[in-house]
């Protein structure tokens, strides 16, 4: 039995590129032995296991056949007879097919180090067309590298697109679609992901309603992403500008979780109005903050205020807004109550007394 490091630590290790993950291939072992080793099966499709101590995952070597449609329609084989070389070959990247034997020395059958060398993503075998799901991850890695000075390689592009044109991308599950593009929204470009998929067609097969938007979009993602590494906030940059019914339908297929799709929805509503505050009227303020969360939740306001900061670029009225809600944030009802009011009454003097407190505001921020 022999154990070999492979992929993404392979690859950022000779990079320089910090990693935290580490993967592991088993070769000449069947289940059975691992079993006996006290590792932990996971997964269904594929023979991984945890290490008893460590909780890294190891592999055993294996081939695959597509079998189907879809990132899961493969026959696996794995058995001790399933060489190194085999297992990486059926990798999506050559950067990605590359493995260290115990003693450190690589193991690079595909030319990744090279590619890494000339900052390309190149696909390892025309076997990459049988996955939809590597349309995804090759621009997502693109996302991640960008900065370096990494690009993808123009016959890969030309399969990315091979792959969308038969209609692959529709066997993808929309939870695993937005699994790989809330990861490519955290990487260190993600405007870059969006880019890739509209060249090779993807987006106008997973997010047509992006397409509109165009360049745009991708400059207040980029705009986002450089004060903030929240996904949601970088959702909501990408989105700004849909109407709210085309925003509604894109979370709805994506399967877009419930705090990325509100944030966005407010920041679509709001942030324009945002931007002006010190030209605002009371009345007109605090529906505004009542929108924004400032009455309810601190951590929402502020999410609100940093988007519609990053949004709107220099001369934002951040401060202005969080005076604002200090000045109403305190407003009980218990001294209305105490005044012997009731019902509708409290409500109507908590209004008045924020609607009081946000024209002393204006009239300071007006002398100062």
């Amino acid at each position: 039995m022999e154990i070999y490091l492979v992929g993404g630590a392979v690859r950022d290790d000779l990079l320089g590129y910090p990693f935290s993950e580490k993967d592991w291939v088993v070769v000449g072992a069947r289940a059975q032995d691992l079993l006996e080793q006290g590792y932990t099966p996971v997964g269904k499709d594929f023979p991984v296991f945890l290490h008893p101590d460590s909780k890294e995952e190891f592999a055993l070597a294996r081939t695959e056949r597509k079998q189907g449609h879809g990132y899961t329609g493969f026959d696996v084989h794995a058995a001790p007879d399933v060489t190194l070389e085999e297992d990486l070959k059926r990798r999506d990247l050559t950067v990605n097919a590359m493995a260290r034997d115990p003693d450190g020395r690589l193991i690079d059958p595909y030319g990744g180090e090279r590619d890494l060398e000339a900052r390309v993503l190149r696909h390892v075998s025309p076997a990459f067309v049988e996955d939809p799901l590597r349309v995804l991850r090759t621009a997502r890695f693109a996302a991640r590298y960008a900065h370096l000075g990494f690009t993808i390689a123009p016959e890969t592009l030309a399969l990315m697109a091979e792959i969308v044109a038969q209609g692959e991308l529709a066997h993808l599950p929309a939870e695993r679609v937005w699994v790989e593009t809330e990861k490519a929204l955290r990487e260190a470009d993600p405007a870059v992901y969006f880019s890739v998929l509209t060249d090779c067609g993807a987006l106008a097969a997973l997010a047509p309603e992006l397409l509109g938007r165009g360049i745009a979009s991708l400059e207040q993602l980029s705009a986002v992403a450089a004060s903030s590494d929240d996904s949601a906030l970088r959702f909501a940059a990408l989105t700004h500008g849909l109407e709210p019914a085309a925003l509604d339908l894109l979370c709805e297929r994506l399967k877009v979780p419930r705090r990325h799709r509100e944030l966005a929805l407010l920041l679509a509503a709001q942030a324009g109005r945002a931007a002006r505050a010190r030209t605002l009227g009371s009345e007109e303020l605090l529906v505004l903050l009542e929108a924004a969360g400032a009455l309810r939740d601190h951590g929402r306001f502020e999410e609100f205020i940093e988007g519609a900061a990053a949004l709107a670029g220099d001369g934002f009225p951040a401060d202005y807004l969080r005076q604002a809600r200090e000045q109403v944030r305190d407003v009980s009802a218990a001294p209305f109550v105490a005044e012997g009011l009731k019902g509708k009454a409290i409500g109507e003097a908590m209004e008045a007394e924020r609607l009081r407190r946000l024209d002393a505001l204006r009239r300071g921020a007006e002398k100062d």
